[in-house]
């Protein structure tokens, strides 16, 4: 079914992290090794392409039964390169929609990208750049980690800015890591000004894996000196999120808007509900984990699932 086909003023605008979505080719430039037939994971091309036809099948189904069509635009984040997002929008669950790839390769030391998929009958592609967040290690040298990458273009009767992230992770530890993250928001907010200062009265979306929940600083940060809307904050409880961890609930995948979604005008972009997408098919089915994203690997041991994440989605209405 032809995206064209659909007429309605009901859109959805997701992100959603892959879990190592690597292709089985060796890339010398990164670290890839763990993802390669002769691993320890043994990741062989019948596994890529279970991975592939899975991840198609999920984003087919965010936000459909509002809407009766995939998401209007995704961000993505841990993938290798832009082939293994060409395998994704060609795979037979999307292969009918017409997707359009943003993609910049960045000098992370896993080798894995943050990117964009947008359906092109709704999304006219403006600009897009990256942005690096300049960090420093214990001795002072670079550590290098995921570019944010900024796109802007017209969707439907709109200009839309959409800024995508996958900020540092907490493998240090929460606290140790915590100042990388600070220094992540504080670059967004500075591109937000940038936005601001270059556009009358735009229309923003900020969305990604942050690594840190609602409540954390880096995230208060980002919406109070961005002047954004959370509407992930309600989202977040005891026994719901989008990531698990030692069996506590995280919501690090995020999207945050400028306040001007909450003008109602006709034929303006207004925001109309924020959500998780956790239906029971992401979900281990049985046993300790019952409940949780039913993941790709835990540790070096395939499981054959989806991701680690579940994807989050917000619906834009457009007033007639």
């Amino acid at each position: 079914m032809n995206s064209q086909e659909i007429k309605t003023s009901e859109h959805t605008i997701a992100f959603y992290n892959l879990e190592n979505l690597f292709d089985i080719q060796n890339d010398v430039t990164i670290h890839d090794n763990d993802f390669l037939p002769g691993s320890e994971k043994r990741w062989t091309k019948k596994r890529y392409d279970r991975k592939i036809h899975k991840l198609g099948q999920v984003i087919s189904k965010i936000g459909f039964k509002n809407t009766q069509k995939p998401p209007a635009i995704l961000g993505l984040a841990e993938i290798e390169n832009k082939k293994v997002i060409n395998d994704l929008i060609t795979s037979s669950d999307l292969d009918a929609y017409d997707y359009g790839i943003v993609h910049f390769d960045s000098n992370d030391e896993r080798g894995i990208d943050v990117a964009m998929i947008y359906d092109k009958t709704v999304f006219t592609l403006e600009t897009s750049k990256t942005f690096s967040v300049y960090l420093e290690d214990e001795i002072g040298e670079q550590d290098y980690t995921r570019d944010i990458l900024v796109v802007s273009g017209i969707f439907i009767t709109e200009r839309l800015h959409l800024i995508i992230n996958h900020w540092p992770s907490r493998r240090e530890g929460e606290l140790v890591s915590n100042s990388k993250r600070i220094k992540a928001a504080e670059k967004v907010v500075d591109i937000i000004k940038d936005i601001n200062n270059t556009y009358l009265e735009p229309k923003i979306l900020v969305m990604g894996d942050f690594n840190d929940n609602p409540s954390n600083d880096s995230i208060k940060l980002l919406s109070n000196q961005g002047e954004l809307y959370n509407p992930m904050e309600t989202l977040l409880s005891y026994s719901r999120g989008s990531v698990s961890h030692n069996f506590r609930w995280n919501l690090f995948d995020q999207i945050l808007c400028s306040t001007n979604f909450f003008e109602t005008k006709s034929n303006k972009l207004k925001f109309d509900e924020a959500n998780i997408f956790d239906a029971k098919f992401l979900t281990q089915h049985k046993g300790k984990y019952k409940g949780q994203p039913f993941r790709t690997y835990v540790g070096k041991k395939y499981k054959g699932g989806y991701s680690d994440h579940f994807p989050v989605y917000v619906q834009i209405n457009i007033p007639q």
